[in-house]
């Protein structure tokens, strides 16, 4: 595989039941290409987290997912409220979500923690009132 894959993805911000099927998408592309089990399980749980990530807080988004030989690129971009403290919402347990998206099970606060988890590296630009950008590597070899 030299040249890279491209695969991208819209993220509805609408529906809390389609979030999380571009990162099941992004499974079956990634088992098809014959990657390890633990590279297609941190791509996708660092993917489920930003889509996640994307319905809760910004009405969704869009994700683009670059293969490349030695290294898989997720990028992540929204236009929502934005990061105003990136420090804070990196703590584990920290959250801005409502009470309505926590009595649905989210919001715990361990989806940006997770991201930078599973990933190998994690960059966050975001602009208060313009959106977020979230990019991440995992290392292949």
């Amino acid at each position: 595989m030299s040249e890279e894959l491209v695969f991208h993805f819209d993220v509805d911000g609408e529906d809390f039941t389609s979030a999380g099927q571009a990162s099941v998408q992004i499974k079956k592309i990634l088992r098809r290409l014959g990657l390890s089990p633990e590279i297609i399980r941190r791509v996708s749980i660092a993917m489920y987290e930003g889509e996640i990530n994307m319905v809760i807080h910004a009405g969704g988004g869009v994700a683009d997912v670059r293969v490349f030989e030695d290294y898989i690129e997720l990028v992540l971009k929204d236009k929502g409220p934005g990061i105003s403290d990136i420090n804070k919402a990196m703590q584990e347990g920290y959250s801005t979500a409502t009470d309505t998206i926590r009595s649905l099970g989210f919001g715990a606060g361990m989806g940006l923690p997770n991201m930078k988890r599973y990933s190998d590296t994690m960059e966050i630009n975001s602009v208060v009132g313009e959106g977020t950008e979230i990019k991440m590597r995992v290392n292949i070899r």
